[in-house]
């Protein structure tokens, strides 16, 4: 299985702090945001990567990451996303020849974990796998709505919805089959009207298919796309850190 870290887009939220740099590469404690998702990816076993950015400061992360080696990397190559808002999947859509027909862990360049997400990985054959985290702040996310009758399965996912029909966020971090690019081909860029292609359209795709499994994060895990979540995971991390 391959590795695919999304770290594009222009951080607007974060201003003015990311007129300095990307977002992904502001500090989290005593490291690199990005340094989270890689080390999550290859705690898994998880070791060829591609990280997918976009943006004024796409130089930063060669000089940052290098070839990756300091972090376990066997393999490291980057991509450019030439539409910086254009979504999640349409970044993903990036990745085919990496992919060569193998399977993707993705995780989004904001995300820290300190889950261990190396058994789902190793049980992984095809569909799509899914992690939710019980959240305060459902309307942020793509939302689980389970199905009434089994709530051990997933009807559908709503995105940043109004009336959450459930605290369960989806969280920015996935496994795929290849099939996962023929999805992002089916997507509508007016889906929820935001004119981008939608990592949530093309999970829906998967539940459609009956091919959508789910984890639940039980450990740490936060987005570090606002002051709030950015702030919140400084402080886990920085405790987490100083105890050793």
């Amino acid at each position: 299985m391959k590795g695919v870290i999304l770290a594009g887009g222009l951080g607007t939220r974060l201003y003015p702090l990311t007129h300095v740099t990307n977002k992904h590469l502001l500090p989290v404690f005593n490291k690199p945001m990005i340094f989270y998702p890689i080390e999550t990816l290859v705690k898994a076993g998880v070791t060829e990567i591609m990280i997918i950015t976009s943006g004024p400061h796409v130089g930063d992360f060669l000089g940052t990451l290098k070839n990756g080696q300091e972090l376990g990397c066997t393999h490291l190559e980057y991509a450019y996303q030439e539409k910086p808002d254009g979504g999640i999947a349409d970044a993903l859509a990036i990745a085919e020849d990496f992919a060569d027909g193998d399977n993707l862990a993705v995780i989004l360049g904001d995300n820290t974990t300190d889950a261990d997400i190396s058994k789902p990985i190793a049980n992984f054959k095809d569909g799509a796998v899914i992690f939710l985290k019980k959240v305060t702040d459902p309307k942020r996310f793509g939302v689980a709505v389970f199905d009434p009758k089994d709530k051990t399965k997933i009807a559908r996912i709503d995105e940043k919805p109004d009336k959450p029909a459930s605290d369960y966020a989806v969280t920015g971090l996935y496994i795929y089959d290849n099939k996962v690019f023929d999805y992002i081909r089916m997507c509508d860029p007016n889906y929820i009207g935001r004119n981008q292609l939608e990592i949530t359209q093309v999970n829906n795709f998967y539940i459609e298919d009956k091919a959508l499994g789910w984890e639940e994060l039980k450990s740490f895990w936060s987005d570090a796309g606002t002051f709030e979540s950015l702030y919140r995971s400084n402080e886990y991390w920085a405790k987490k850190e100083l105890k050793k």
